[in-house]
């Protein structure tokens, strides 16, 4: 029985598995240089190291043939654009934004933990990107070090229905944020005909989309199965709070022979844990790909709390050890599967914008499980639960305090979880 409070999964749908920036932004790049009337991008990072770079100037040379180019960064995760990118951005007249930006306190001011942490990309309303890649090159951190191995992460490419809910929500993130701008320079009369422009690009792109997207086909010229069967997930602050996480919730409670989750910063609340130790015990494997490397205080030692009462059930947990792992990802019963920007933990279920893509489809969910068992078997490090009952007492100090930090933040914050 369909959940009511979840998007309906429609058929027609062409999905195409990126992984890493060696497939995403080839593709990217691409579908932005064969851009015709518009481009509209949202991303957490944009720095602009080389692949950053190719992406920046593809936006650019678009502008300048006359495509409407939209652009919004998060404050957090960008807290400024280089000068000389500023002015070639411009220059060309792509409209660009930093949503949020921090100011003098910063972090210090809850409200401003809400971050927008969606990938999102639609191009011409025909194919939209989304995932868990920034605009950051694989083999560097944000900070310019490189790592010892490109991270491990993902991302789909979309053509069929649902482009035009993705077109549409960032339509409308794009105009609140233009009316935001409007108002606090007292410019009620801009912001109503930025609202009136949106509204007329939102009712054009619909009309492309009937009219030209009909039988399209991938840029891998593979046509789509019609049973291949996708909706979009999001995750804010009004309506949609809980929509991907609920989605998770049923996907684990409907699971009859296996459980795969790959995800960077993992802190499952309690419905979530109960859903999957439920899984477990009634003979489903699961398996979790979890960090195995060392990022940020909270989230690395947070989740090892809950790595007891997980083990216990017969879960098994594998940390990815190559690289630093940020993939965002699920695959279960080898037909559903999920790639998106979420993570299963508080700060992200509660307090970030994001965006999800289920697909029920066998061919896709084989090729995502695929890459996740081989990570998990030659470059995953499985937990013993043994072992982790026995580990030393500076790390169980180490991980409390993390667990208890993430709880004040929420406490903070003024959620339950």
């Amino acid at each position: 029985m369909r959940d009511k409070r979840l998007p309906p999964l429609r058929a027609g749908h062409q999905v195409q598995l990126l992984q890493g920036g060696r497939d995403f932004f080839p593709e990217l790049v691409r579908a932005i240089e064969r851009s015709v009337h518009e481009v509209r991008l949202e991303t957490y990072i944009f720095h602009f190291d080389t692949s950053g770079k190719r992406v920046a100037g593809a936006l650019v040379r678009a502008a300048r043939r006359g495509v409407a180019v939209y652009l919004v960064m998060d404050g957090v995760g960008t807290p400024f654009v280089p000068k000389d990118w500023a002015s070639r951005f411009d220059e060309a007249g792509v409209e660009w934004r930093i949503f949020q930006p921090l100011g003098h306190l910063g972090l210090l001011i809850p409200s401003r933990w809400r971050r927008l942490h969606r990938k999102l990309c639609v191009i011409d309303g025909q194919v939209a990107f989304c995932g868990g890649i920034n605009v950051l090159d694989d083999w560097f951190d944000h900070h310019d070090v490189r790592l010892p191995a490109p991270r491990l992460d993902f991302a789909l490419r979309v053509s069929g229905p649902l482009v035009r809910s993705v077109h549409e929500v960032m339509v409308q993130f794009w105009w609140r944020l233009q009316a935001v701008r409007d108002v606090k320079n007292i410019d009620l009369a801009a912001s109503w005909s930025d609202l009136e422009q949106a509204v007329r690009l939102a009712l054009q792109a619909a009309q492309t989309d009937h009219a030209d997207g009909q039988g399209s086909v991938p840029a891998n010229g593979v046509p789509a199965a019609a049973g291949t069967r996708a909706a979009l997930l999001l995750r804010d602050n009004l309506r949609h709070r809980s929509r991907i996480e609920r989605a998770y919730r049923k996907a684990i409670g409907e699971a009859h022979e296996e459980i795969i989750i790959a995800n960077a910063y993992f802190q499952p609340g309690r419905k979530l844990r109960q859903a999957l130790i439920h899984a477990a015990q009634r003979g489903v494997r699961v398996r979790l790909l979890l960090q195995g490397r060392y990022e940020y205080f909270m989230q690395f030692h947070a989740v090892r709390m809950v790595y007891g009462v997980l083990l216990r059930a017969g879960i098994e947990i594998h940390e990815y050890e190559p690289s630093f792992l940020h993939a965002k990802v699920a695959v279960i019963d080898r037909r559903w599967a999920t790639v998106g920007s979420s993570n299963l933990e508080p700060l992200s279920l509660l307090l970030a914008r994001e965006a999800n893509v289920v697909v029920v489809d066998e061919h896709f969910a084989g090729e995502l499980r695929a890459r996740l068992v081989h990570a998990m078997e030659h470059e995953g490090r499985p937990v013993d639960p043994k072992s982790y009952a026995h580990r030393p007492w500076q790390q169980r100090l180490l991980d409390r305090l993390a667990f208890g930090l993430m709880r004040v933040m929420i406490f903070l914050y003024g959620k339950r979880y």
